[in-house]
C-alpha cells in the first residue's frame, strides 16, 4: 500500500495492482473509502468531517493524483503529495 500523503490521521494511498478508473484510497481510523479522481465518486464510509478534508485535499492535488495514477500503473515509485495544512 504505497502511501502518498498523510494529514489529520487520514492516510492516502494507491495500490500497484488496482484497476481503472483512476482512483485512490483513504483510511481514517477504521474507516476506508475509495475515491474516483475525476468523478468525485466515493465507495465506502468515512465521517463527514474526514470526508470533507479528503475532498478538499483532492481538489488541490488533482493533477498530482492523476500523475501518480499513471506512475502506479507502470509500477514505478509514487511521488509524495503535500498534506492538507
Amino acid at each position: 500500500m504505497p502511501e502518498i500523503s498523510r494529514f489529520y490521521g487520514i492516510v492516502i494511498y494507491m495500490n500497484y495492482n488496482d484497476h481503472d478508473p483512476p482512483h485512490f484510497h483513504a483510511r481514517y481510523q477504521q474507516q476506508e473509502i475509495t475515491v474516483k479522481i475525476v468523478a468525485d465518486i466515493v465507495k465506502g464510509y468515512m465521517s463527514k468531517r474526514a470526508l470533507r478534508m479528503v475532498f478538499e485535499w483532492m481538489e488541490l492535488h488533482q493533477d498530482e493524483l492523476l500523475t501518480n495514477w499513471n506512475t502506479v500503473r507502470q509500477r514505478q515509485p509514487l511521488r509524495p503529495i503535500s498534506p492538507l495544512d
